[in-house]
């Protein structure tokens, strides 16, 4: 894609060229459904309408709308606009199930890291707090890391978690 769009619309300044480009980018993304041409024609008949109306946001494209080496030039890019998504689309369970790894990942990182920390005041605390209301034998804390803490917590709410449910 990146090497069409170096050949194309080299008549337009920088400024024109990008802010043509991205919206052809988003306009193909939106219509995605509809072949490269049918995208084209679209495009054509919208941008006709509002030229004619006078509110279009593209004003440089008046003399160039008929013109055939931009219009060759706006297929070409609209074409390879349409590989690039869909592209993207049959990446998509890829990148999720590496997005997911991602995840699991960080998750294990952060337990490791609480495995060798102290423990928060707020989470002996909380613990002191669990064990005084549920009537359970408070263990010692002294050796604990964060991440046991957090387990012992963890524990207490699972098994009185009917305490913790409002609507049975």
């Amino acid at each position: 894609m990146y090497e069409v769009k170096k050949s194309i619309f080299l008549y337009l300044s920088k400024n024109q060229k990008s802010a043509l480009c991205n919206y052809l980018k988003a306009f193909v993304k939106k219509n995605f459904e509809l072949s490269t041409e049918d995208i084209f024609q679209k495009f054509y008949d919208d941008e006709k309408y509002y030229l004619e109306m006078h509110s279009s946001r593209f004003e440089f494209l008046e003399n160039l709308l008929d013109d055939d080496e931009f219009n060759n030039d706006a297929k070409k890019y609209i074409h390879e606009c349409h590989i690039y998504f869909e592209n993207k689309i049959k990446q998509e369970p890829l990148i999720r199930a590496q997005r997911a790894y991602e995840k699991k990942k960080r998750e294990f990182l952060k337990q490791v890291k609480m495995q060798h920390e102290k423990p928060t005041k707020k989470q002996l605390y909380y613990y002191d707090a669990l064990c005084k209301k549920y009537g359970i034998e408070k263990e010692d804390t002294e050796n604990m890391s964060k991440f046991d803490i957090k387990e012992k917590i963890s524990g207490i709410i699972d098994e009185h978690k009917a305490d913790y449910e409002y609507f049975n």
